[in-house]
């Protein structure tokens, strides 16, 4: 083959040649074109936004009509549970019913005082005294009072054993801040249970004691509640 043959290309092959090049060029050209990855968020698509937010008016409705009480009278006393309130009377509106002391008493001692002085009444040997037979409990309506509100520290003689405890005190004003009329339930449930036969002790009575003891914010001794008539 002569050098000028040698020189001469073929048209077929120049033409694949030129169309390899276009592809490079291209590809060049789309990578240079790319965006860059970078972070960020894509938007909530427009049917799926209203999907969430229908679902969201739905569920407020469902609660409005199903709230079971849970927000009347929001503006007195918002969120606060009170077994005595009924939705359906008077459109929601709050009605005072009738309490059981004796029921809302044993309701109120098995959730707190039943801790140290026992289900039954017994107390625990030689850490919380009994209950059951306690001239404590039966004796004066002063003391018992008394003692639940202002709570109880130092040796006190029970059923003829020395304890040595600590009662803290229940009434206003203190950690557990109940209000005479719970006071009055408790102390009226403990004074008829395990075989205790003595009078109920009303709101009333809590109330008055209360007031006459006027500030004081310590625990009282047995001394000083023995000496009380």
């Amino acid at each position: 083959m002569s050098q000028d043959n040698f020189k001469k290309s073929d048209p077929k092959i120049e033409q694949a040649a030129a169309s390899d090049e276009q592809i490079q060029n291209l590809h060049s050209v789309l990578l240079r074109e790319k965006s860059e990855p970078s972070e960020g968020y894509t938007p909530m698509p427009l049917f799926l936004l209203g999907f969430v937010s229908a679902m969201i008016f739905i569920v407020s409705i469902y609660f409005i009509h199903h709230r079971g009480g849970l927000t009347e009278g929001i503006h007195e006393a918002a969120l606060i549970y009170d077994p005595l309130f009924d939705p359906k009377t008077d459109g929601g509106a709050q009605v005072v019913q009738e309490v059981d002391p004796l029921v809302m008493g044993k309701r109120l001692y098995t959730q707190v005082c039943a801790t140290c002085h026992q289900v039954n009444g017994q107390g625990l040997p030689g850490a919380f005294p009994p209950l059951a037979e306690s001239e404590w409990v039966l004796g004066s309506e002063e003391r018992l009072v008394r003692i639940l509100v202002h709570g109880l520290a130092g040796p006190v003689e029970v059923r003829g054993n020395t304890y040595n405890g600590n009662m803290p005190a229940f009434g206003q004003g203190s950690s557990y801040n109940w209000t005479d009329e719970r006071i009055s339930y408790v102390l009226t449930y403990i004074r008829s249970e395990w075989g205790n036969e003595a009078e109920p002790i009303s709101p009333e009575q809590v109330t008055a004691i209360r007031e006459a003891d006027g500030s004081r914010s310590t625990q009282y001794s047995a001394e000083e509640l023995l000496a009380i008539q």
